[in-house]
């Protein structure tokens, strides 16, 4: 069995946001996220065979840093290894205490984060199967969520707010499906659509970020529906997209689903 010398060791080889010549900022971000549990978390990916190398950061956010990672082919992947700082915890906690499918998690701060991760793999998983377009889950272990890498060659697809649109009320419909589809068929709510949570890639809006969507049986779940229409709309109308009444799309989307629901009682 190494030792956490021996496996540390291995990791400076294979990580480089971990190697001596790192500062500033790359160096808070180290600090942040590779702490001695995520370390050991990573390695044990690595020997799983999952993942070879951590190149890069593609992104931060609220609750973690996404790493560009390859496997021993070569092969691109995205690692989101979450923060497990209290102010991650406070954040994160009403998402999973409320979410009837989480119940009895809480309380306790790592138990927590991991529900966390587990969670957006469920609902990466959730939203693909409804044909939903999202980074592709592949495993999950504690803080740490393995999934498919959304870019090319140049780096990670940009964000929908950085993306040069030739038709914006074509990506509107596109953006407002995921909406729809994700209450009527994969029964979920994302809480936190913006352009900032939508990557593009040739010309294809992808949906990322889902640790924080919810079940729509959730309480305020149409609390959060009209709020990711209301930012869809916001953005788009300074666009110049041709827009689609808030309600509207609201009615549609809750009657639809209850209409389907009917249906398949009779």
């Amino acid at each position: 069995m190494p030792s956490y010398d021996e496996k540390y060791a291995y990791l400076e080889r294979r990580v480089d946001a971990l190697k001596t010549n790192k500062t500033g900022d790359e160096r808070q971000t180290e600090g942040e996220v590779f702490d001695k549990k995520t370390l050991m978390t990573v390695y044990d990916l690595m020997t799983g065979g999952f993942i070879d190398a951590i190149h890069y950061p593609i992104s931060t956010g609220k609750e973690g840093n996404v790493f560009y990672t390859e496997d021993e082919e070569g092969e691109p992947f995205a690692l989101k290894i979450f923060r497990t700082s209290t102010a991650t915890f406070k954040r994160i906690s009403k998402y999973i205490e409320g979410d009837p499918r989480f119940k009895g998690t809480g309380g306790n701060h790592w138990r927590m984060i991991y529900a966390w991760v587990n969670k957006e793999f469920r609902n990466l998983q959730r939203y693909s199967e409804a044909g939903i377009p999202v980074p592709e889950p592949i495993t999950f272990e504690k803080n740490c969520l393995l999934m498919e890498f959304i870019g090319n060659e140049n780096g990670p697809a940009p964000q929908l707010k950085d993306w040069p649109m030739d038709d914006p009320t074509d990506m509107y419909d596109e953006v407002v499906s995921f909406i729809i589809d994700g209450w009527q068929e994969a029964h979920l709510v994302h809480g936190d659509l913006s352009e900032y949570n939508i990557l593009v890639q040739d010309g294809q809006p992808i949906l990322i970020d889902c640790g924080q969507a919810m079940t729509n049986d959730y309480f305020n779940a149409k609390d959060l529906l009209r709020r990711d229409i209301e930012n869809v709309n916001r953005f788009f109308r300074n666009r110049g997209a041709d827009i689609i009444d808030t309600n509207t799309i609201f009615d549609e989307t809750v009657n639809g689903s209850d209409d389907e629901e009917e249906d398949e009682e009779e």
